[in-house]
């Protein structure tokens, strides 16, 4: 199972679009009054760019947000999804490798015991021989 993780830059690529549409603004508005160019803004928005803290400050001040609130993974349900899944994905690999080190451990355990038992039975036959 591939484990694919939800980089940064796709976060805020979600986020960034989702809060630009939920704020009534095109990606030229939020590009004029956040004093960036259109064609900057639309690479980060398919995260082929990434901006400057002062960028991002400027670009949330204009949205009306938090910073922060750019790269919260939760924002949009296409994000808050690709997180459960990262989360999911890594509590299977958890789970298993717990079973395999747990079976590993057991298969060891029993061929442990069986070389004691047959070493010991080699030796109680070696001893009534004599």
């Amino acid at each position: 199972m591939p484990n694919q993780m939800v980089s940064i830059r796709e976060i805020l690529a979600l986020n960034l679009k989702e809060y630009r549409r939920k704020s009534g603004l095109t990606q030229e508005k939020l590009a004029e009054k956040a004093g960036i160019s259109a064609n900057y803004l639309s690479m980060v928005e398919i995260s082929r760019k990434f901006p400057t803290p002062e960028m991002l400050d400027r670009i949330a001040e204009t949205l009306n947000i938090q910073t922060f609130q750019l790269f919260d993974p939760s924002t949009t349900s296409e994000g808050a999804l690709l997180h459960l899944e990262q989360v999911i994905v890594e509590n299977v690999e958890k789970v298993v490798r717990t079973t395999i080190k747990q079976e590993i451990v057991s298969e060891i355990n029993q061929t442990v015991s069986m070389a004691i038992k047959q070493a010991f039975s080699e030796k109680s036959k070696s001893k009534k021989k004599k």
